[in-house]
């Protein structure tokens, strides 16, 4: 059920005890996400990175601060994972570049072929996860206003969907057209946006509790009634508009 309860009134920007946590475990699930992508895992006839067991954890916590902070403060999350993983990217870059020690045998070759990543590959993946994560945030945001604070699992696994076809269909494509034939270029896409979206689905739950736990602790339920949306739009923090947030899921 709705809650009755009147908005309280619009206050300047203000602080939150938890926002900074949940900030610092997207990010790490981007980092370490891109660091396990390196490593192709078979089961069957499915092939897919291993990157696919943390990855979809930036999606979860991308819905948590969506739903519970509001879209601004998420895209500010989002470009900062964007540039912690550029400087990452950058330090195992120049990493690989340092004359490595002579009683290191084999480890320069061991290092270039699991952290070395062609530039192609970097920039399919920069790209993918801004458009993934934004593509999440904004399908979320605009349903949670549409829906009026119910339903969230709607509003997660609809966002995922979207979300996760954007991000799979961008990297696959750019990074491996005219390298793979189509028909697998497309099957990796599908094979790939199932199982991050039923990972999701499957984490529902949890993201029921996480978000049910810090509306209450943090006492924000943000709607994006008046959010501008634009990606590159680095500050605009939201004034708080939180409600009794009660119990719409």
């Amino acid at each position: 059920m709705p809650s009755h309860h009147k908005p309280r009134s619009p206050a300047g920007p203000r602080t939150y005890r938890y926002l900074s946590a949940v900030s610092a475990l997207f990010v790490t699930a981007l980092i370490t996400a891109n660091i396990l992508a390196v490593k192709p895992v078979e089961l069957g006839r499915l092939v897919f990175p291993a990157a696919v067991i943390i990855f979809p954890l930036s999606y979860i916590f991308g819905d948590v601060l969506t739903e519970v902070y509001g879209y601004a403060r998420a895209r500010e999350v989002i470009w900062t994972g964007f540039g912690c993983n550029l400087v990452a990217v950058a330090a195992i870059a120049l990493a690989g570049r340092l004359p490595s020690a002579a009683f290191w045998s084999g480890g320069q070759e061991a290092y270039q072929l699991i952290l070395g990543a062609t530039p192609r590959i970097l920039a399919a993946s920069f790209t993918a996860y801004l458009v993934g994560e934004f593509l999440n945030a904004y399908v979320l945001a605009r349903l949670k206003v549409v829906t009026g604070g119910r339903w969230l699992w709607s509003r997660t696994i609809s966002s995922t969907l979207v979300g996760q076809l954007g991000d799979s269909a961008v990297f696959i494509t750019a990074a491996f057209a005219g390298v793979w034939p189509t028909d697998r270029l497309a099957a990796a896409v599908i094979t790939q946006w199932l199982l991050k979206s039923g990972y999701e689905a499957l984490a529902t739950p949890l993201t029921y509790t996480v978000v049910n736990f810090l509306k209450r602790a943090e006492g924000e339920d943000y709607f994006d009634r008046e959010t501008d949306f634009a990606p590159l739009r680095l500050r605009q923090l939201p004034r708080s508009t939180a409600t009794d947030w009660g119990d719409r899921a």
